[in-house]
C-alpha cells in the first residue's frame, strides 16, 4: 500500500500557481533563466576585472553581482518577454481576424451570387457562368426550363406554397442535372441550365431526365392536397465561336415551341425533335 500510495500520491507538487497559463510560466522560465545568465556573467565579469585593478572579490562584491542582476536583470527581462509574447498574441490575433473577415466576405460574396428563395445562381451569376462556358469553346447546351401554369398554384393555394414548389423544383432539377451542370434561376418560375461539353444528342437525356423527376414531385400543401408539376424545356447547342445572345435566343425560341406543342416536353434546336 505504501509502495502504490508513493507511486500514486494523493496530490501532484505544482511549481506555478494554479491558473497560471503557459505563456506566463514560458515568460517567467525564460525571465529567470536570462537572469541566472546574468548573474553568471556578472560574477564572471567581477572575477575577471577586479583582480586585475588589484583589488580582492569579497562578500559584498558576490552580494551585489547577485543581487543587482535579479533586481534589474529579472524585471527587464520579464517584461522584455512579456511585451514579445503580447506582440505575438496581437499578430495571432489579427491573423485570426483576417481569417474570419476573409471567409466573410468569401460567404457575401457567394450569398450575392445565390437566389435567396432557391439557392440557385441568380440571373447575373449564371449568366456569368455561361458566358464563360460559351468563352472556353468547345461544345455545349443551354436548358431554358419553365414550370407550366405555374400561376394557377399561387392563384389557388397561395405564394406560401408556391414559394414551396420553386424551392423543391429546384432541387430536383439539380439532382436530375447532376455534377455535370450547372443550374440558376432567371426569375419567376424559370430556370436555367448550362451543360458545359455535353451536345444536343447528350443533352436530350439530361431533359428527358429533369422532366420524368418534375412528373414525380409532388407538393403537400396545409390543407393536405397534392400540387403536381410539370416543365417545358427548350434545348440549344453551342460550338466555338458562337455569340452568347444568339445561344440565349435559339434557347428561347425551343422553350416557345415547347409551350406551343402542348408543354411537358423539351424541343431541341438541332431538328426541332421533341422530348416528351
Amino acid at each position: 500500500m505504501a509502495g502504490a500510495a508513493l507511486l500514486n500520491p494523493p496530490f501532484s507538487i505544482r511549481c506555478y500557481p494554479r491558473g497560471m497559463t503557459a505563456s506566463t510560466r514560458a515568460i517567467i522560465l525564460k525571465a529567470s533563466l536570462a537572469t541566472l545568465l546574468s548573474i553568471a556573467a556578472s560574477l564572471a565579469l567581477a572575477l575577471t576585472v577586479v583582480p586585475m585593478l588589484g583589488g580582492v572579490v569579497d562578500g559584498t562584491a558576490w552580494l551585489m553581482c547577485i543581487l543587482c542582476p535579479l533586481l534589474i536583470a529579472w524585471p527587464a527581462s520579464a517584461w522584455q518577454f512579456r511585451q514579445a509574447q503580447r506582440l505575438k498574441d496581437a499578430h495571432g490575433e489579427i491573423a485570426r481576424l483576417h481569417d474570419e473577415l476573409s471567409a466573410t466576405h468569401e460567404a457575401l460574396l457567394e450569398r450575392a451570387r445565390r437566389d435567396g428563395l432557391t439557392g440557385l445562381l441568380n440571373r447575373e451569376s449564371f449568366l456569368a457562368e455561361l458566358e464563360k462556358a460559351v468563352a472556353a469553346g468547345g461544345e455545349g447546351t443551354l436548358l431554358f426550363i419553365d414550370a407550366d401554369h405555374f400561376k394557377q398554384v399561387n392563384d389557388r393555394f397561395g405564394h406560401p406554397v408556391g414559394d414551396d414548389a420553386l424551392r423543391r423544383l429546384a432541387r430536383t432539377i439539380v439532382e436530375a442535372v447532376g455534377e455535370g451542370g450547372l443550374s440558376g434561376r432567371l426569375g419567376g418560375e424559370e430556370f436555367a441550365v448550362c451543360l458545359p461539353q455535353i451536345d444536343l444528342s447528350e443533352a436530350r437525356a439530361v431533359a428527358k431526365r429533369i422532366l420524368d423527376a418534375v412528373r414525380r414531385l409532388r407538393i403537400e400543401t396545409p390543407g393536405g392536397a397534392a400540387v403536381s408539376l410539370t416543365v417545358s424545356i427548350g434545348a440549344a447547342g453551342w460550338a466555338g465561336g458562337m455569340m452568347l445572345a444568339h445561344l440565349i435566343a435559339e434557347a428561347d425560341a425551343q422553350l416557345y415551341r415547347a409551350k406551343m406543342q402542348g408543354r411537358n416536353r423539351a424541343v431541341c434546336a438541332s431538328n426541332m425533335a421533341a422530348v416528351a
